[in-house]
């Protein structure tokens, strides 16, 4: 197989038994659109497939690991409910992919890790970090569900107490932080983060391989079941956020540059009257409009 050119936002270079992908969006730091998400479907299937590979480094190009969910995309989801039905599909294959894989996932965590880049960190195997960086989770200041799966692996690094204030709070956590919790391996200065990842990279690639292999496969037991619980139910609740007034109302906010007026009715589509958004929230019959609104002169 010709890792070469295979994917448009991936950058994939193989170097003996060690296969990097870089997320390719720098100018975008490195947000993940609908075809990046569809290719990382694709892609933990095919490295397992390829045996060739035995230890894989994900890391960003550019200033960011990445940052999160890309903004056209969301708007899109909100345009076309139905779509999102694809994007929890393959969210399922590229969570469940990285755990069934047996080679080795390295995250060399070079610039912010936001939303779906930290749910990738997090479900490596073992997570380098810059010193100078941070992760988050903020799908909840988007009116979002953390469904991806970082609801369910934080637990299993930092426990729950912490898990639950960072998840419902979206704060970000300091990259010398996460190390200290135990969500990241380790924090390393910039200036050694390379060197850091190449040589774990050297370490695993000089140990017995089925035995690694295996000890992955044997380690990711308790997750894999952890997944298979409740992944599905995560992901379903995060396709109805999709489509509540609050996730409208940030999209509209971030599109209009101004502060996010969130309410408490969820779903309820918004009321003129009752002093609501003139943006209604979105259901699979009724996809929201995003497009700016028209001035109207004001009535006397």
């Amino acid at each position: 197989m010709d890792w070469r050119d295979r994917y448009s936002t991936l950058e994939t270079v193989r170097q003996g038994r060690c296969l990097t992908v870089s997320f390719a969006r720098p100018r975008k730091l490195n947000a993940v659109d609908a075809l990046m998400h569809t290719e990382l479907a694709d892609l933990f299937q095919r490295v397992a497939d390829d045996d060739r590979i035995d230890v894989i480094v994900l890391t960003g190009a550019g200033r960011a690991f990445c940052a999160g969910g890309d903004l056209n995309w969301q708007k899109q989801a909100l345009e076309n409910p139905a779509s999102f039905n694809r994007t929890v599909r393959e969210a399922r294959q590229i969570v469940c992919g990285m755990l069934e894989c047996d080679r080795p996932i390295i995250a060399k965590v070079n610039g912010p890790a936001v939303g779906i880049g930290a749910t990738l960190a997090v479900f490596a195997d073992a997570v380098f970090i810059a010193d100078d960086t941070f992760l988050s989770d903020p799908h909840v200041n988007v009116g979002m569900t953390a469904g991806d799966g970082g609801a369910l692996m934080w637990p299993q690094l930092i426990g729950y107490m912490r898990a639950k204030y960072y998840l419902l709070t979206g704060e970000r956590i300091a990259a010398p932080e996460a190390e200290r919790i135990g969500l990241v391996t380790a924090a390393v200065p910039r200036k050694l983060l390379d060197e850091r990842v190449d040589r774990t990279v050297r370490r695993l690639l000089s140990l017995p391989q089925q035995a690694v292999r295996s000890t992955k496969v044997a380690t990711n037991i308790p997750l894999r079941a952890l997944v298979a619980s409740g992944l599905d139910a995560s992901l379903a609740l995060e396709s109805i956020s999709n489509v509540t007034h609050d996730h409208c109302e940030a999209v509209e906010a971030f599109l209009h540059k101004r502060p996010a007026r969130f309410t408490r009715r969820g779903a309820a589509p918004a009321s003129p009257a009752s002093g609501g958004s003139a943006v209604r929230a979105a259901s699979p019959a009724r996809p929201v409009s995003l497009a700016r609104p028209r001035k109207h002169r004001a009535v006397r």
